[in-house]
């Protein structure tokens, strides 16, 4: 009683029906990585561009941020005491002129002062002045948080 083993498929022992290979459930990860390090790409070059662009060296307070809905009117004090409206600058004698021209609500609308801590504070309060004088109500001094 001898007991053949040769079954006449090759690799011993399947089931009926059940491929060879198994269902791959691996995702391919190549074309999710692209479309990252393009995004990535896309706001190294934007970040930049979305600052300020007058470098002003804020003070630092404990102040809470303002949630703001809109890009308000800037006003910049730079280190040498040179005034820029909106990052173009501005003599102090065309500062209400063209702040008027730049508000679009008028005298409601919002009003930051950027001043540099190494300004003097005499020029820093007579742009200010100028300012709450022209009918601005909102006008705010703009600092850096505290830095622990």
């Amino acid at each position: 009683m001898g007991m053949s083993m040769a079954s006449g498929r090759k690799g011993g022992r399947r089931r009926r029906g059940v491929p060879r290979y198994g269902a791959m459930a691996d995702i391919n990860m190549t074309p999710f990585i692209d479309v990252m390090l393009v995004l990535l790409i896309i706001f190294m070059v934007a970040a930049p561009l979305l600052a300020t662009g007058v470098a002003v060296d804020l003070p630092q307070t404990r102040s809470a941020p303002l949630n703001i809905e809109q890009k308000p009117v800037s006003i910049s004090i730079d280190d040498k005491g040179q005034i820029f409206l909106m990052d173009q600058p501005v003599a102090i004698e065309q500062l209400v002129a063209r702040l008027k021209d730049a508000a679009k609500s008028g005298a409601d609308e919002r009003v930051y002062v950027r001043g540099s801590k190494t300004v003097n504070y005499g020029r820093v309060a007579e742009v200010m002045s100028l300012v709450t004088g022209a009918g601005f109500k909102k006008v705010a001094l703009v600092t850096e948080p505290e830095k622990k």
